[in-house]
C-alpha cells in the first residue's frame, strides 16, 4: 500500500511539473530518482545507487550508464534515462552494450513516465530487444503495482522476478495477437470457429462471411461484457446511495451527547495532523457516532460507539471493513492514533 501510495503521488508531481522540465537531467532528479526511493533504495547511498555507473566495453574504458542500483557491490539492475519528451527505443540504447559487461539480469529504460523493464530471456548474457514488463505511470494499474513491487528492496529475488518475466513476456505478445485477431481475424482464426459451427465446405465465400461473423461475434461479447461491468458497477451505487438516504433519515431521530462531542474531538485533534479539520466531519445515527472524510458516507474515518453499556471506536481496514476496538473511556481514543491516520490514507490513495 505504501509503493501505490508513493506511485500515486509521484505521478501527481509528474502531472503538476512536466511542462517545466526541460532536460533530460531535469528528469532524472524530478521523476527518475523518486521512482527509484519508491522502490526502498536510498538514492544518497552510493553503495545503494551508483550514478554514472562505469562499464567498460572492451577497449573503450569510462563508459557509463545513468544510474545502477547495486546490492552487495555487483549492480542488479541498470538504468538508463531520456528526456521526459523523447519516445522509448531499445535501437541504439546504451543499455545493450552495457548488459552483457555487468553482472546484472535487469534493465531499465526509462523516461520517467514510462518504464521498460528488460532480461536476457533469449539468449543468456544478451538482452532481449523487447520488454517483458512496461507501464505508464501517469496510468497505473493494479497488476503493474504489484509487478513493481518485486522490484522493491525488501521483495528483490532474481530467481522469482526471472521465472515471472517470462510468464509476462509471452502474456503481453498474446494479448497483443488477440487484440490483431479481434480488429482483423485471419484466416487461421476464422477457420477454427467456422468448423466448430459449420458443417459444410470452407469455401472462399463461406470464409469471406464467416470472417465478418466472427468479427461481429468477438465485438458483441466484448460490448456485453463492458455492459455487464457497467451495469453492476451501476447497481452497487444505487445501493450506496439508499443506504446513505436511509441513514440521513436516522439521523434527524438522534441526540448527539456531550461525551460523543467530546471524542469527535479527540479524534479531530489526530487527524489534523494529516489532513484540515475542515474535511472531518461527523454524523449521529441511532446505531453510532460517525466520523467521516470530506462529510461522504463511503469515507468512514471510524464509528463511535459510546451508548450501549461498554465503549467501542469502531476502526476501517482497506476493504472499509469496521473492526471493533473495546475502549474504557474516550481517552483510549488516542491509543489508536496510527490506525486512524492510516485509514486516511486509504481515501488518499482513492482519489
Amino acid at each position: 500500500m505504501e509503493l501505490q501510495t508513493q506511485l500515486k503521488s509521484l505521478a501527481d508531481k509528474i502531472y503538476q511539473l512536466k511542462d517545466k522540465i526541460e532536460t533530460e537531467e531535469s528528469t532524472k532528479h524530478a521523476f527518475v530518482l523518486p521512482f527509484i526511493n519508491s522502490l526502498g533504495y536510498d538514492t544518497f547511498n552510493p553503495l545503494e545507487v551508483v550514478p554514472e555507473y562505469v562499464a567498460d566495453i572492451g577497449i573503450k574504458k569510462g563508459e557509463k550508464v545513468d544510474y545502477a542500483i547495486v546490492q552487495n557491490g555487483e549492480p542488479i539492475m541498470i538504468i538508463e534515462c531520456k528526456n521526459w519528451k523523447e519516445n522509448l527505443t531499445i535501437h541504439g540504447s546504451q543499455l545493450f552494450r552495457y548488459f552483457h559487461v555487468s553482472k546484472t539480469r535487469f534493465a531499465l529504460l526509462t523516461n520517467g513516465i514510462q518504464y521498460q523493464f528488460f532480461t536476457d530471456l533469449d539468449e543468456k548474457n544478451k538482452m532481449d530487444e523487447k520488454p517483458f514488463f512496461e507501464f505508464d505511470i501517469t496510468n497505473l494499474k493494479d497488476s503493474a503495482i504489484n509487478e513493481v513491487a518485486k522490484f522493491h528492496k525488501s521483495n528483490f529475488d532474481i530467481n522469482k522476478i526471472l521465472d515471472n518475466a517470462s510468464s509476462l513476456k509471452f502474456i503481453k505478445e498474446i494479448r497483443k495477437q488477440i487484440d490483431a485477431e479481434i480488429e482483423k481475424p485471419s484466416p487461421e482464426f476464422v477457420r477454427l470457429f467456422a468448423n466448430k459451427v459449420y458443417n459444410g465446405r470452407l469455401t472462399e465465400k463461406v470464409m469471406d462471411e464467416f470472417s465478418e461473423l466472427v468479427q461481429k461475434a468477438f465485438g458483441q461479447l466484448v460490448g456485453e461484457k463492458i455492459n455487464e461491468r457497467l451495469h453492476l458497477a451501476l447497481n452497487k451505487e444505487v445501493i450506496i446511495q439508499e443506504k446513505d438516504q436511509i441513514e440521513e433519515s436516522e439521523i434527524s431521530r438522534v441526540t448527539t451527547t456531550d461525551e460523543e462531542l467530546e471524542a469527535y474531538r479527540i479524534v479531530v485533534a489526530i487527524l489534523r495532523r494529516k489532513i484540515p479539520t475542515h474535511r472531518i466531519v461527523h454524523r449521529d445515527t441511532q446505531s453510532y457516532f460517525g466520523v467521516l472524510l470530506d462529510d461522504n458516507n463511503r469515507k468512514p474515518l471510524c464509528r463511535l460507539h459510546l451508548n450501549g453499556g461498554k465503549k467501542y471506536i469502531g476502526l476501517f481496514n482497506e476493504n472499509k471493513n469496521e473492526n471493533r476496538q473495546l475502549i474504557e473511556t474516550i481517552d483510549d481514543i488516542y491509543n489508536f492514533e496510527n490506525e486512524l491516520l492510516d485509514t486516511v490514507s486509504l481515501y488518499e490513495i482513492e482519489n
